[in-house]
């Protein structure tokens, strides 16, 4: 129903922001990583995304389409409520909670406030394959080593090794070498397992 909302910010705390738009203010609940890019910023533009509830009506507002993104795919898990995807995308950047899911890192998402073990690997089960998608949008947002670390593993699992395997293997290698030319790391990597 509501895309974005441009405006004048009249109040903005860590956990929300109000945007004067054409006279009326609309309050929208944010992330830490909301509150971040926004800075000192007087006016914002805001995508928005509506949630109905029984007893409220909510409105979730996200500095880029990124950030929307994972929250509305966090949505999509069975458990994982507004509040709760607003609370992962504010211990978390959209970047890390994709890494994290990519990765099937259920212990990140498990050190976040309010997020059990079964959430977290609920979270991860079901939105394992879909974070592909938004991973590729992200693009030049990545981080260069989260990046080289994501095709690594990827190239190694299409070569038929187990990705958990793999995972553990690329980590070591990233973690005493630092970050290399990807060519390098599959050689090392090809040579352990």
């Amino acid at each position: 129903m509501f895309h974005h909302f441009e405006g004048r910010i009249v109040e903005k705390s860590p956990a929300h922001v109000v945007l004067e738009c054409g006279g009326i203010g609309y309050y929208l609940n944010i992330s830490l990583t909301t509150f971040g890019q926004i800075g000192e910023a007087k006016q914002a533009k805001i995508l928005a995304h509506a949630v109905y509830r029984e007893d409220a009506q909510l409105l979730f507002g996200f500095y880029t389409a990124v950030e929307k993104d994972v929250f509305l795919l966090l949505l999509s898990v069975s458990g994982v409520g507004a509040n709760t995807a607003r609370m992962i995308l504010s211990a978390l950047r959209p970047q890390e909670a994709i890494q994290a899911i990519a990765n099937g890192d259920s212990g990140m998402l498990q050190r976040i406030k309010g997020i059990g073990a079964k959430t977290a690997q609920r979270i991860v089960i079901d939105l394992r394959d879909k974070v592909g998608k938004v991973d590729t949008i992200i693009g030049a947002d990545s981080v260069k080593g989260s990046s080289i670390r994501a095709e690594a593993i990827q190239a190694l699992v299409v070569l038929g090794f187990s990705r958990p395997a793999v995972e553990k293997v690329v980590s070591s290698i990233l973690a005493k070498e630092g970050d290399h030319d990807l060519e390098i790391i599959l050689r090392t990597a090809l040579s352990q397992l």
